[in-house]
């Protein structure tokens, strides 16, 4: 069954992978694709009171960016479309101790609008891993998990407490990203995966990796 086209829909990426069996849809069905995704996901340290990211395809069309605000009560992130509409706003729960980020439908705070949450999976580990629950889960077993933390130079999401790969993740190492003072990280996104949720797990990951608020 075909699916919509996203806007700025990026382009294949030349490996395969089995599809999962069904699709993954968190943020949108037109974020979907029939074929493996290839994006970059770079990001500017240290700038002025915020750290934002930029998400490419392979030929560096701009599909999504991400921009920060933390010089307010709650560290946010608002991740956008390539024409600068509001898909989700990711916030940070002060004073948890797992680095509790929640994520929300365009700029809402709402329960209502909640898409996500994600969490450290235990409180001290040596890389970590998250554990990410839709709203409608209640229980302990988490939807996805995200294994690795790149800390190290890659990771994966996966299906649940399952072996399914959702994607993966590797850091990039150029000249250009050193003399730019930046991160980039590629992303391969499976068949009938959600990419724009896979965008907001990598910047939930870099964030808290990062620990920039010094609390945990």
């Amino acid at each position: 069954m075909a699916t919509g086209q996203a806007p700025g829909n990026p382009i294949p990426a030349m490996r395969t992978n089995q599809p999962v069996e069904h699709p993954v849809v968190v943020i949108g069905p037109q974020y979907l694709a029939q074929y493996p995704v290839e994006l970059v996901v770079s990001s500017k340290l240290w700038t002025l009171g915020e750290n934002d990211f930029k998400v490419c395809d392979i030929n560096g069309t701009n599909i999504f960016q991400v921009k920060s605000k933390l010089l307010t009560l709650h560290d946010r992130r608002f991740m956008k479309d390539a024409a600068g509409n509001s898909l989700v706003n990711l916030r940070q729960k002060i004073r948890t101790m797992h680095r509790r980020w929640e994520a929300f439908r365009g700029e809402s705070k709402e329960e209502k609008d909640l898409l996500f949450t994600a969490k450290k999976s235990k409180l001290f580990q040596f890389k970590t891993q998250l554990d990410v629950f839709l709203p409608n889960n209640k229980g302990e077993v988490p939807d996805f998990k995200v294994k690795g933390g790149y800390g190290e130079s890659s990771c994966s999401i996966l299906l649940g407490d399952s072996n399914t790969l959702l994607a993966q993740m590797h850091r990039l190492h150029s000249l250009k990203t050193m003399i730019l003072d930046s991160d980039s990280f590629g992303v391969t996104v499976y068949p009938n995966v959600d990419y724009a949720f896979i965008v907001a797990l990598v910047v939930i990951l870099d964030e808290i990796n990062a620990d920039r608020s010094g609390e945990d």
